[in-house]
């Protein structure tokens, strides 16, 4: 889907259909079911489209970031997968291509995330569970066998250890033959937003966030289809925040990114078109279109009046959608499916790119392959049954809408305020700010759910019936666990000890040495084999670990 330049972008309706209209060929696309014929874009019939809201692929974005959203492309469904070996995961990944899924989501397990090696002592039992289990580049590549890293999108929701994950990318593609260049995708690497919600950290702020910068630069010169960093407030979100407080700390989070990729001396216009972000689809469907709505807003406004960037491609919030685990149920679990597409529609009438959409299982364990089945369906019959794809931003210039959008865009500027008094994002998180106000937020939440103000249904109201659910759920079968162990030995076994020596000091002296991109030391240990749980210490040898101080 190609983005306009600015100075082709139409500014009257008339040069919009002339642009964008229905040609005979698309009405024979856009099938509706009745006889009413859709307008490719609605503006106000008495006058000019306000220039808050404008036109889609038009500063500031409110209505879109392509000038035909989905008359051009659909979004991506990229399902979340991940558990057991990579083996298994695998097999899953090929599964969902077969059935219609247009990217690929890696999930990894606990010990992945928390940069553990299978084999250690705080990984037992965690093995596999959550997610894959990748300790060597030799998971990595057996994660994706027989898919053309060349060919398929992939997204990977790693932080801490993202890096590491990445180098292991990288070399996994080298053995497929694709280059670095070639690789397109998207690596979460979020790290503010571990220290804010999800809590899975490896390293103290500061050299976590140098650890960032290396990739982003490095992306930035070596990977140009490569999204350097997802910025992430869908687990802020899962930790009990507001719309408005997941959208303030998420585009803080990113701003800060794009400040210190600044510093290095890079360009904006250089990396800022290859940022996204991943948002929350929560059960409040309105409240969630309006947070979107106002992001692209926001994001576009701070990088071009803020930072100067100049190329629009630097302005554009592209963003992935997954709907909201946290309000899944255990109880009547099949009412989750009525969430999730809920939550999904509220993505695309909100403009996301990519979407994932939630098993109804989830609340119970991994999902089985009939539930992630049924999850995926959901987007496909929004896509092609429901008709909302037929025009571009169909809730644009609602009454309700644009207000709910002006409201907490207001709200994400009051925190920006806020955190600058603090001295910025960094020294706000180090001072448990953001994690202060979700604990709040999260309180208050669970006491509305626990005194009856806020009804969920099958939890605190309408709850007969709960006693007769019998679902069949997906169990990780322990033995994986002991083959992941056994693929992690005979890896170590097998390589030459003294590279991986090597590659271990080389990284040490390089992590003690400021100024030094930690990409080119990593992806040499990649290639020698060292594993992830290796090169963490060896890392933290330099830098320390980190201790939170707890927030009530």
């Amino acid at each position: 889907m190609a983005i306009a330049d600015t100075s082709s972008v139409p500014t009257t309706h008339e040069q919009w259909q002339k642009a964008y209209g229905l040609t005979p060929e698309l009405k024979e696309r856009y099938v509706t079911l009745s006889d009413v014929e859709i307008d490719p874009l609605y503006v106000p019939k008495d006058g000019p489209v306000p220039p808050e809201i404008g036109y889609p692929g038009q500063y500031p974005f409110t209505r879109g970031v392509y000038p035909n959203m989905y008359r051009g492309r659909m979004w991506t469904m990229r399902q979340f997968a991940g558990f057991g070996t990579a083996e298994e995961t695998n097999e899953r990944f090929r599964y969902l291509l077969d059935h219609g899924q247009t990217g690929l989501s890696t999930a990894f397990d606990m010990p992945s995330l928390m940069g553990h090696d299978s084999d250690h002592a705080l990984s037992l039992g965690e093995v596999g569970r959550e997610g894959v289990a990748i300790d060597t580049v030799d998971d990595m590549e057996t994660l994706f066998q027989g898919i053309d890293l060349g060919k398929v999108s992939v997204s990977m929701t790693i932080n801490a250890p993202a890096a590491i994950m990445l180098a292991n990318y990288i070399v996994a593609g080298e053995r497929q033959g694709v280059p670095p260049e070639a690789l397109n995708g998207t690596i979460q690497a979020d790290i503010l937003k571990e220290y804010i919600a999800q809590k899975e950290w490896c390293f103290p702020i500061d050299p976590a966030m140098r650890l960032l910068g290396d990739m982003i630069e490095y992306s930035t010169l070596k990977m140009p289809k490569w999204n350097s960093v997802s910025v992430s407030g869908y687990h802020i979100r899962e930790a009990g925040a507001t719309a408005a407080q997941e959208l303030a700390f998420t585009l803080k989070d990113g701003l800060t990114y794009v400040e210190q990729a600044v510093e290095r001396g890079l360009d904006v216009d250089t990396f800022a078109p290859r940022l996204s972000f991943f948002f929350n689809a929560q059960i409040d469907f309105f409240e969630e279109i309006a947070k979107y709505r106002a992001a692209r807003r926001i994001w576009a406004r701070e990088l071009r009046e803020t930072f100067g960037a100049k190329n629009p491609k630097s302005w554009l919030m592209r963003f992935h959608t997954q709907t909201a685990g946290v309000s899944l149920t255990a109880q009547q679990p099949l009412n989750n499916c009525a969430r999730t597409a809920i939550e999904a529609l509220a993505g695309v009438l909100g403009g996301t790119q990519s979407l994932h959409t939630n098993s109804h299982d989830e609340a119970l364990a991994l999902p089985t392959e009939d539930a992630v089945r049924i999850a995926l369906r959901t987007q496909q019959i929004i896509a092609h049954e429901t008709g909302v794809t037929n025009t571009i931003d169909p809730l644009g210039g609602s009454w309700f809408v644009e207000q709910l959008t002006d409201q907490i865009e207001a709200q994400a500027y009051e925190y920006f305020a806020k955190i600058d008094e603090l001295g910025g994002m960094v020294e706000a998180v180090k001072q448990n700010y953001p994690q202060r106000e979700i604990a709040d937020a999260s309180y208050e939440l669970q006491g509305e759910i626990d005194n009856g103000r806020r009804i969920v249904v099958g939890v605190n109201a309408y709850t007969e019936g709960n006693e007769n659910d019998d679902m069949v759920i997906h169990r990780v079968d322990p033995a994986l666990e002991r083959k992941q162990l056994d693929r992690l030995q005979t890896a170590k076994a097998n390589r030459d000890s003294a590279a991986v020596e090597a590659c271990l000091t080389e990284l040490k002296r390089a992590s003690a040495t400021d100024g030094e991109n930690l990409m080119f030391p990593l992806i040499e240990a990649a290639r020698a084999h060292v594993s992830e749980g290796e090169i963490i210490q060896a890392m933290q040898e330099v830098w320390g670990d980190y201790r939170e101080t707890p927030v009530f």
